[in-house]
């Protein structure tokens, strides 16, 4: 790849980066930021000559060359009055400490960086050699920050949390050389399969990304989504149709939402945007960090790691799971998330103990931490586990099947019971919630609030106790008696589902849930709980392809497979295990009309009730697949 020449004129303010101090900082447990590193604002051209916003800041007290930590990010660099940029309390909390150049940029066409900025702009490099892509940007800005300054070693190292770790997967598309070390946290890879705006072909709308977040995105600076109802469960219901958006509030103000709406099978937009078939060697140390109840980007993140493992011919690349919501590593809270508890700061176990050991040792010379291939939180035992491959090889599938009567047991069905299957109303003029009401839109007045229903919406709502949900008409459970043993959980998931329904198409919800014990000695608030371990969503016209939508044929059983990812859980001796099924998921999931339609033309008379079945029975006996380890 050819680069800018370096007669390129730095922005003035440059110059102050060639001071050299005498001494160089020291690891501490604490330093003041403000009077251990200076700052220096810059305008880094592009090669197509657009110019990005660029914060660069120098340890004082540096007596030596240093490496470069680049974070690029689209919400946002300078803070207000000219202080420092807030990612030294997340991103750079521990490793500021440790003494690196760190430079934070504004991507190109948000803030105060120019150009325009377009939502997941395509690789475009590849076939022609003039465009500029996310991958062209990191690699000029990194040949501009180690050829134009004087005071750093010539390596550098990226990473950054949800887009700005997307930031970093395109730096790892033909990455530039002094890109030694890489770190894609939450990282999205496909948009349409797995990550905040649709999965399995379903539109999300909300908590965290969806509507605000496109309204958000389509201006150079931050911007709110104007709610106008406090319960946005009640907003998206008296929105009706997905068309109405447009027609009561976006006015075609917003391109990414009309591109989404535009683009609701999975065609070359979203084939041109994704991440994965870019990814065709692993050149560089890798280290994917994601959180076992991320709402946005937990597919996205095990989609480039297990991509990338599958072209690691060098032993460079890594997985890190920890028991966190978005972000969580970064930003905290350290010991819990909801009602469930840790046992261990494990933010400072895995900033101090893995993300710096892997950062000094690529960047710095340090010793090498001997990270294993998988460092995983096993969620129920609270113990973090290391294993040289993952899914690990004790671990094998078993199926746990549904029985008549809400029952849930390894034993398959052995003959046609009286009871064949469950049923249950759909009705998209009452859908399920995904939280309970009332569901605080995020960014909805949250800032600043210290009301827990703004944080149940945006990150505790995964592990929220679904008894809120369990027992409605419309949801089946299935759970299992009271485990004799433990039951450990490690590797991928399927729900499989034969169902039919009186419609023409139909969206299929599979949660797997750990039961605590009614008498839970260690925290009595949660006894009965029912924690949500795993879940997805499957809209059933894309059953047998994501660019092909198919109707359903009404009445017919038919087989679902719903993708719940890989976990790595202990279900307890005497909890139980819950699988529970629906057919709505709002407004975390646009509502299903149920008919065969294109859904954002969809009008008020396409939405209808319709009479779900699942079944379990020898011939159609649906289960959920789990991958149970098994110690010789």
């Amino acid at each position: 790849m050819s680069f800018p020449p370096k007669s390129w004129l730095p922005h003035p303010a440059t110059l102050a980066l060639l001071v050299v101090c005498t001494l160089q900082p020291t690891v501490q447990a604490e330093i003041d930021i403000q009077n251990a590193y200076s700052k220096t604002d810059v305008m880094i051209p592009m090669r197509d000559g657009v110019r990005l916003y660029t914060e660069i800041y120098t340890p004082r007290n540096q007596r030596e060359k240093l490496p470069i930590l680049f974070l690029r990010t689209p919400y946002r660099v300078a803070e207000p009055d000219g202080k420092f940029t807030r990612y030294f309390d997340t991103a750079f909390r521990e490793m500021a400490k440790d003494g690196y150049i760190i430079a934070v940029q504004d991507a190109r066409g948000r803030h105060n960086s120019e150009g325009t900025f377009e939502w997941n702009r395509p690789i475009r490099h590849h076939r022609d050699p003039q465009a500029v892509d996310a991958s062209t940007d990191a690699y000029d800005s990194i040949e501009w920050l180690t050829s134009s300054m004087a005071n750093d070693n010539g390596r550098v190292g990226m990473l950054g949390v949800s887009y700005p770790g997307w930031y970093v997967t395109m730096a790892l598309i033909d990455p530039h050389p002094a890109l030694k070390a890489a770190s894609p946290q939450a990282s999205p890879s496909d948009y349409f399969i797995g990550d905040d705006f649709y999965h399995f072909g379903a539109f999300r709308l909300q908590p965290s990304a969806e509507l605000p977040y496109l309204f958000d995105f389509d201006a150079t600076q931050n911007a709110r989504f104007p709610y106008d109802q406090v319960d946005t469960y009640e907003f998206f219901l008296d929105l009706g149709p997905l068309k109405n958006m447009n027609e009561k509030y976006l006015h075609h103000v917003s391109p990414t939402w009309d591109n989404f709406m535009e683009h609701d099978t999975y065609d070359e937009y979203w084939v041109e945007g994704g991440t994965l078939p870019h990814l065709t060697e692993v050149t560089v140390p890798t280290l994917n960090v994601v959180g076992w109840w991320d709402a946005e980007n937990l597919g996205g993140a095990l989609d480039i790691y297990d991509t990338m493992e599958s072209l690691d011919k060098k032993d460079i690349n890594r997985l890190v799971v920890g028991p966190w919501a978005h972000g969580q590593w970064y930003r905290g809270p350290t010991g819990e998330l909801g009602a469930y508890e840790f046992g261990s700061d494990t933010m400072a176990h895995y900033q101090k103990q893995i993300e710096a050991p892997f950062f000094a040792h690529h960047l710095k010379g340090a010793p090498d931490p001997g990270l294993a291939e998988a460092t995983l939180f096993q969620t129920g035992s609270n113990k973090w586990q290391n294993y040289a491959s993952w899914p690990p090889a004790d671990s094998k599938p078993k199926r746990l099947y549904f029985q008549p009567s809400g029952g849930l047991s390894f034993d398959a069905p052995q003959a046609e019971p009286s009871e064949e299957f469950a049923s249950y109303t759909s009705d998209p003029s009452n859908p399920v919630p995904y939280t309970a009401r009332p569901v605080m839109g995020f960014w909805h007045g949250m800032e600043g609030s210290s009301d827990p229903r703004f944080d149940r919406a945006g990150k505790l709502w995964k592990v929220e106790d679904q008894r809120f949900v369990d027992g409605r008409p419309d949801v089946l459970s299935f759970v299992t008696k009271p485990l004799e043993n433990d039951v450990e959980v490690a590797g991928h998931i399927i729900a499989r589902l034969f169902a039919s329904t009186s419609g023409t198409d139909s969206d299929w919800v599979v949660k797997l849930i750990d039961v605590y014990p009614e008498s839970y000695e260690a925290k009595p608030e949660m006894g009965g709980y029912q924690l949500m371990i795993a879940d997805d969503v499957l809209r059933g016209k894309f059953r047998n392809s994501f660019s092909k939508p198919e109707p359903l044929e009404p009445g017919k059983v038919t087989e679902f497979d719903i993708n719940l990812r890989t976990r790595n859980h202990l279900f307890r001796k005497g909890h139980r295990i819950m699988v529970q099924v629906q057919s709505s998921w709002f407004p975390l999931i646009d509502r299903n009309p149920q008919k065969f339609v294109d859904i954002p033309e969809a009008s008020e008379d396409d939405y209808q009730a319709a009479e779900q079945r699942v079944y379990f029975t020898p011939e159609f006996p649906s289960h959920i697949q789990l991958p149970i380890v098994t110690k010789e």
